[in-house]
């Protein structure tokens, strides 16, 4: 059986921007986007090399892996005067995704095995990032509820650096939350590609 080894972890770039003192509304919005990148190859070993070459570039490691989620929050603060105090009027966080996937240029005149071999993986590879997106959406989420829990400061300079604190935090749970994920689904990758390869040909067999 083909044995494929990749490291399927994600880009991680986690930035909050943007604390003004002016009315937003408290929401969080997302936004999900998916792009694509070319791979060729005709044999399992191509496939692997092409990959490894051009995968996108984690830029922590500068590494390439065979798929990525480009993930950047952002949003907007609003503060307010209550009992001669600075107080959090209003939280929106932002969150935008973006989904790096490959795809094989030669999937339509492939044979069976190897299509069915790609064909898993390259499903295993959008779980993953999937799952990435989804974690930082619910980080999204507690990030903006921490916000509001706030309470006031003496004034908004004071107030200013405590979301800047929260911030940092907050991000740090979100990418702590990332890593760990990442190390789980490494830890049992091959145990999980032989289960999802015995699946499909199951249900290929059960097809004829």
């Amino acid at each position: 059986m083909y044995r494929v080894r990749v490291p399927l972890k994600a880009a991680l770039v986690a930035l909050f921007v943007g604390l003004p003192l002016g009315g937003a509304a408290a929401e969080t919005v997302f936004s999900k986007s998916f792009t694509y990148f070319s791979i060729g190859g005709r044999t399992a070993a191509e496939l692997d090399k092409a990959l490894a070459a051009a995968g996108p570039v984690m830029t922590s490691t500068g590494a390439r892996h065979p798929g990525a989620t480009r993930i950047k929050f952002g949003g907007t603060i609003t503060y307010v005067s209550r009992g001669g105090r600075c107080a959090i009027g209003t939280a929106r966080v932002t969150l935008n995704t973006r989904i790096i996937l490959p795809r094989w240029k030669y999937r339509k005149q492939a044979g069976r095995d190897l299509a069915l071999v790609w064909d898993t993986l390259a499903s295993d590879i959008k779980r993953h990032e999937e799952r990435h997106a989804e974690i930082a959406r619910n980080h999204a989420r507690q990030m903006e509820k921490a916000f509001l829990a706030l309470k006031p400061e003496a004034d908004c300079e004071r107030m200013q650096a405590k979301v800047a604190r929260t911030s940092t935090t907050e991000v740090e749970r979100h990418d702590k939350d990332q890593a760990r994920f990442d190390r789980t689904e490494a830890a049992n990758f091959d145990r999980r590609m032989i289960r999802l390869l015995q699946y499909r040909l199951e249900g290929l067999k059960g097809g004829r």
